[in-house]
C-alpha cells in the first residue's frame, strides 16, 4: 500500500521539509501550509528565576516537555549566565523527559536524566512515573502552552506546581499558504489531512472562521478527507472537537504515522466515500 496519487494537506512547521519529503517518497502529493510561529517569550527574567529557584532548592523535579523548551532556555541564559551555571543547576534536581526531545541538549548540557516517560508520552505518563516519588516541588517547562490538566493532576498529589514558559505559540507571519489550505479543504481537494500537534487544528479552524469556512471544512474533516492523528494527545484534541481520526499509528511518532497513512489512507476514504454514497442514496 502506499499514498500514490492522494493528495495529503500537512499543517507541520518545523518539520515540513521532513513531513513533505516522507509523503512524497511513499507517492503522495504533499501540500504543507505552515500553521504556527514559536516565540521565544522576551522576558528573560522568568528563566533567571528558574535557575535561581533551582539553586536554592526551591525545586526538586524538572519535567522537560520539549527539546525547544530548552533550547529557548539555554540560548536565553546564555545571555545571562555562563551555561556552566545552568547545567549545575539543573543537576539540584531530578530529571523527568517527556520522551526523547529533550534528550539531546541534557546531554549537552551533561545533566543525567532520572525518569524518561514512556509512549506515548502524554501528560497522563507524566504524572504515573511521578505519583510513587516523594519530591513534590515540581517546575514544569512548558510548551507552546500551559498544560492544565497535568497541573491539577499534580496538584492533587500534593504537589507544587512551578510553570516555566519560555515559548508561545502563535499563528505564523505568512497566513497566506493556511488560508490557501483552508480553501482548498472547503473545496474538496484533500484526499488526507495530517495532524502533528493540537495547535495545528486550532489554527486551522481559526483561519476557516476567518474565511467564514469554519462549517465547511469540519464537514469535510469528518465526512470526506481522511484525518490522520499522530498520537494519543492529538487524538484527544480532534475528539473534543468533534473529530474522530481515520488513521493513528502505534507509536506516536513521524515514521510511524507516514507508514500507517500509506497502509490505511485507501481503505479509509473509500470507507469514507462508500458512507457518503449510502447516506446520500437513503430517501
Amino acid at each position: 500500500m502506499s499514498l500514490a496519487g492522494l493528495r495529503v494537506l500537512s499543517l507541520e512547521s518545523r518539520r515540513a521539509k521532513d513531513i513533505a519529503s516522507l509523503i512524497a517518497r511513499q507517492g503522495g502529493e504533499p501540500f504543507v501550509a505552515p500553521s504556527v510561529k514559536e516565540r521565544a517569550i522576551e522576558d528573560h527574567a522568568v528563566a533567571v528565576r528558574f535557575v535561581e529557584q533551582l539553586e536554592a532548592g526551591e525545586i526538586e523535579i524538572v519535567v522537560c516537555m520539549t527539546g525547544v523548551g530548552l533550547t529557548f532556555l539555554r540560548d536565553v541564559l546564555a545571555t545571562q549566565m555562563s551555561l556552566e551555571r545552568l547545567s549545575n543547576a539543573l543537576r539540584q534536581a531530578k530529571i523527568v523527559s517527556r520522551g526523547p526531545k529533550p534528550i539531546p541538549i541534557l546531554r549537552a548540557l551533561q545533566v543525567p536524566i532520572e525518569i524518561m516517560v514512556p509512549e506515548p508520552n502524554t501528560w497522563r505518563e507524566i504524572v504515573a512515573a511521578i505519583a510513587p516519588r516523594s519530591e513534590r516541588k515540581i517546575a514544569v517547562q512548558e510548551y507552546g502552552r500551559p498544560n492544565l490538566e497535568m497541573n491539577a493532576a499534580l496538584e492533587e498529589l500534593g504537589a507544587t506546581v512551578i510553570p516555566v514558559a519560555l515559548y508561545r505559540w502563535e499563528l505564523p507571519d505568512d497566513l497566506e499558504p493556511l488560508r490557501q489550505a483552508v480553501r482548498g479543504l472547503a473545496n474538496d481537494e484533500f484526499e488526507v489531512v495530517v495532524f502533528t500537534s493540537s495547535v495545528q487544528l486550532d489554527h486551522l479552524l481559526e483561519i476557516a472562521a476567518e474565511l467564514n469556512l469554519s462549517e465547511r471544512v469540519t464537514w469535510i474533516l469528518r465526512h470526506s478527507a481522511v484525518t490522520a492523528s499522530v498520537g494519543p494527545v492529538m487524538t484527544a484534541s480532534m475528539v473534543a472537537k468533534g473529530l474522530l481520526p481515520d488513521v493513528v499509528p502505534q507509536s506516536p511518532k513521524m515514521g510511524a504515522l507516514i507508514k500507517a497513512m500509506s497502509e490505511e489512507s485507501a481503505a479509509a476514504l473509500q470507507r469514507k466515500r462508500n458512507r457518503r454514497a449510502r447516506e446520500s442514496a437513503t430517501p
